[in-house]
């Protein structure tokens, strides 16, 4: 069949009329994602019954289920097929979180031990609410926790959540869960983030940030803000974080 003669047929998708047909083919399949019609960890139709769905050939398909992957979306496995992306999994648990011991032993120091200071719902801000595209006073969840690695405190974060996608979360909640906080909000709150935007810089502490991380006021820490989106480009937390680098260094591979 012709690729060519079905585009029409797709106008409705996410990605504009005139766009690449594998791209409005990405689209709708992004919309299927996010209206929940596959679940993180489910897989997907094989790329023939894609095909046959959207009335266009298996290349088509192949190449935007290419870029979903690229987009760690979606998680191709050999012979098994290709499945929703979900933070559950060790590869894209940690997607995120690029602070890495400077022996290079990732997997010697294990998982990062946490602890909730702090979990409380308040007012945003103005800087809080611009960030997650709020009003200024809606309601959102702040909450604050060490990350500790081999007994060290190292990371100390503030976060910030729409207060409706959250409702009912909790410190008691968030640790008694035992596996990645974003694998918790898919499975507990519908809520997948997809991709991050972070700023970084480097500053000093106060007072109750450096005796929460063990260090003195003077000692450097890298600023990391980030905010991370779900599907639709929504913006769904504010997060910042204070890293200790005396014995970690942030590590991101740019291609």
């Amino acid at each position: 069949m012709s690729d060519t003669l079905n585009a029409a047929s797709l106008q409705g998708s996410l990605t504009p009329a005139f766009s690449p047909l594998y791209q409005q083919i990405k689209g709708l399949i992004l919309q299927s994602l996010q209206s929940g019609e596959w679940k993180p960890g489910e897989a997907i139709p094989s790329e023939m019954d894609l095909a046959a769905r959207f009335r266009v050939s298996q290349g088509t398909v192949r190449k935007a289920i290419d870029e979903l992957s690229a987009d760690n979306l979606v998680v191709r496995r050999q012979g098994k097929g290709t499945f929703v992306a979900t933070h559950a999994e060790r590869q894209v648990q940690y997607r995120f979180l690029k602070l890495q011991p400077d022996n290079g032993n990732v997997q010697s120091e294990g998982p990062a031990a946490r602890t909730i200071i702090d979990c409380k719902r308040l007012r945003a801000s103005a800087d809080v609410a611009r960030a997650l595209s709020l009003r200024t006073g809606d309601s959102v969840l702040q909450v604050r926790r060490v990350l500790s690695f081999s007994g060290v405190p190292t990371i100390l974060e503030d976060l910030w959540l729409p207060g409706t996608p959250f409702k009912g979360l909790t410190a008691e909640r968030l640790s008694s869960h035992q596996g990645a906080m974003y694998a918790m909000f898919e499975t507990e709150f519908g809520v997948r983030m997809v991709r991050a935007d972070e700023s970084i810089r480097a500053i000093t502490p106060d007072a109750e940030q450096a005796a929460l991380l063990s260090v003195t006021t003077t000692t450097p820490l890298l600023s990391v803000e980030r905010v991370a989106y779900t599907y639709n480009d929504t913006p769904m937390e504010l997060r910042r974080g204070l890293y200790r680098t005396d014995t970690h260094h942030y590590r991101n591979a740019l291609s």
